[in-house]
């Protein structure tokens, strides 16, 4: 980053564009996000899954009460990587609208319109004065005609993927992806995928008690998570 720029000040709001053309308090905010532990996301032939580590290494912590894979609805997932309290607000908002479309038109919302309203609210806080941008990357996924995945970053920009990983080791991560990732996959070995890359990666760090993993299936179209002894069983 420009120190020259810091020193003039023009990292100190989130609305001031500095001579070069940055949203410094914005490129900050994507710095916490990188910091933030992995998450990473998979369409399958048969649904989507997600695997997330919830970087518990604390023996005094209980496990599910670090949560790191949301409901939003029956059919739809978020996760998030950054500040999760952050994550919480926009999670929060998510629910309700999907709740409120299925009150309105007894169907359910497509996956979308959810990831839309929560880059809308993100790429506010760039905009205006007197708050912070939100420090998270938010993926939402989910099956309405089929599965998909969408990721927002802190701009309040979406993209839709077939695969991908947010937070820590991103990057990494979907090299990986980008030469063993098959749509053929099943959603089995779409998580047996995510828990070996994991494993590649973190190395002596990794830890089948840090992630949580759920997935959707086409059939269904209902979250379904996965308990730490059939995440032992994937990873033999």
């Amino acid at each position: 980053m420009d120190a020259q720029n810091q020193i003039m000040g023009y990292d100190r709001a989130a609305s001031m564009f500095s001579p070069d053309g940055h949203l410094l308090q914005v490129e900050y905010a994507e710095k916490t996000v990188r910091l933030g532990s992995a998450s990473i996301c998979l369409t399958c032939s048969d649904g989507l899954v997600v695997v997330a580590d919830k970087r518990v290494n604390d023996s005094l912590v209980i496990p599910e009460s670090a949560q790191k894979v949301y409901d939003i609805d029956e059919h739809i997932l978020a996760t998030a990587a950054g500040i999760l309290s952050d994550a919480r607000v926009l999670v929060n908002k998510a629910q309700i609208l999907a709740q409120q479309h299925r009150v309105t038109y007894t169907t359910p919302i497509d996956i979308e319109s959810v990831i839309k309203e929560i880059a809308d609210t993100k790429q506010i806080f760039t905009q205006y004065g007197g708050a912070r941008p939100f420090g998270i990357s938010m993926l939402i996924a989910g099956i309405d005609i089929k599965p998909r995945i969408f990721v927002s970053d802190v701009t309040g920009n979406y993209l839709g993927y077939a695969a991908t990983a947010i937070g820590e080791n991103d990057e990494k991560i979907k090299d990986i992806l980008r030469q063993e990732y098959k749509e053929s996959m099943s959603i089995e070995q779409g998580m047996k995928l995510a828990l070996n890359i994991f494993k590649r990666v973190l190395g002596k760090n990794f830890d089948i008690n840090r992630f949580e993993t759920a997935y959707i299936s086409s059939k269904d179209k209902k979250l379904i998570r996965i308990n730490r002894e059939e995440l032992k069983k994937l990873i033999k």
